[in-house]
């Protein structure tokens, strides 16, 4: 199960979360006028995708994926997060995201419950793309007697 409060989980989740979603609650924590730096403005880059084979289980190079970080400082905790795509509002958002809960905002509960949302709809995904495709799984026969 992911944790919110996890700065590792968060990361996950905030990337997978809806840029509306994201925006309202940095809208919500920027409506004090807390003291924000923004210490990497977001810009879309590539980033190099490694994996790892399944055989011999070495990484590899499975090439380039666009994202956009984004890294603030919010009363001296700082935010980061990295978005897939194009999404400079998304990762800025994120990343205020990321700071607020770190420190605590009064906002984290209901931020941390949108995130336990994603969370959810994302387990339910997997679970409808499995059963989806699990029909397609291929059962060998074998003979008796032989190991």
């Amino acid at each position: 199960m992911a944790d919110p409060y996890d700065r590792s989980d968060r990361f996950e989740l905030i990337a997978a979360c809806e840029e509306a979603t994201l925006a309202g609650f940095a809208n919500d924590i920027l409506e004090t006028d807390p003291p924000l730096s923004v210490r990497q403005e977001p810009r879309p880059q590539l980033l190099m995708q490694q994996v790892r084979e399944p055989v011999e289980r070495r990484p590899f190079n499975l090439g380039e994926v666009l994202v956009t970080p984004a890294e603030v400082e919010i009363g001296g905790t700082r935010g980061f997060a990295m978005v897939p795509g194009k999404a400079e509002r998304a990762a800025l958002s994120g990343a205020i995201v990321d700071a607020a809960v770190a420190a605590g905002h009064r906002a984290t509960p209901s931020i941390v419950g949108a995130l336990e949302d994603v969370h959810a709809r994302q387990r339910e995904r997997r679970r409808t793309e499995w059963a989806e495709s699990k029909h397609t799984a291929v059962e060998f026969e074998t003979m008796e007697g032989q190991k």
